[in-house]
């Protein structure tokens, strides 16, 4: 399984990053997407036909989500048109909501069923996604949103929070994972840090202590948050390997 971060800036864009979008490959079957924040189309141009993907969102937040309009383009009116429609997995309300975003007024509604198959998450109902077993577990933020820990055909396992405050379901999604991909938005200070919304990376690195993780891969920080800051939180409370993932990086796992 090869992972390839396509954009990894926390809930806005950053200086030269594009905000959430992780390229997830495996030989012998279709590439797949998590998450398709601002700037993911244009990192995923780099690296393969955007219209051999599918895609998998964790939630409905824009910058998880709004490249996905964007996707529509490219695969209705590009030269070389797309292959019938690519599979696309997500919150129940994902084609009312992207449909909303990708309609011409305020009181229209774009119909994506054309170019998109749409299927939504049950939690802890397995899928079969692009060669990987993809189970899902709802997390702890707002809207609908779920962790993600994906199975490769090698037995190889990623899990992948999305967007989430400190929850059980944060280690069962985690338990036993080679590599943990966990959002850390912010520094520790619980007294000024609204409940069920981001982790810091002293709860990152907790949960990934408790599950037992091979490794800690850090994600979604914002801007204005000190990556140094939030791996030397992780660090203090785990002890596996931690970095914090820059848009290009690849890890084969």
């Amino acid at each position: 399984m090869r992972l390839t971060i396509l954009g990894c800036s926390g809930s806005v864009g950053g200086p030269q990053a594009a905000c959430s979008g992780y390229l997830l490959q495996v030989d012998g079957h279709e590439p797949v997407v998590m998450d398709f924040g601002p700037g993911v189309l244009g990192e995923l141009q780099q690296r393969i036909d955007p219209n051999s993907a599918s895609v998998m969102l964790s939630h409905l937040h824009a910058d998880h989500c709004l490249d996905l309009p964007s996707l529509l383009v490219w695969r209705r009116y590009h030269p070389t048109p797309a292959s019938g429609r690519a599979r696309l997995i997500g919150p129940a309300d994902t084609p009312e909501r992207i449909g909303r975003a990708s309609a011409e007024t305020a009181s229209l509604f774009d119909d994506i069923t054309d170019t998109f198959d749409f299927g939504s998450w049950t939690e802890g109902e397995d899928l079969a996604v692009g060669g990987f077993t993809v189970r899902p577990y709802r997390m702890y933020h707002p809207p609908e949103s779920f962790g993600l820990r994906i199975t490769a055909p090698s037995g190889r396992t990623l899990a992948y929070t999305g967007d989430t405050g400190t929850c059980d379901n944060l280690v069962e999604l985690a338990r036993g994972v080679d590599v943990l991909l966990a959002e850390a938005s912010w520094t520790h200070d619980p007294g000024n840090r609204p409940l069920g919304v981001h982790l810091s990376g002293i709860e990152a690195g907790e949960a990934a202590q408790a599950a037992g993780v091979g490794r800690l891969l850090l994600t979604h920080i914002p801007p204005w948050t000190s990556k140094e800051a939030v791996v030397e939180e992780a660090k203090s409370v785990y002890d596996g390997p931690v970095d914090a993932v820059n848009g290009g990086d690849v890890f084969d796992l």
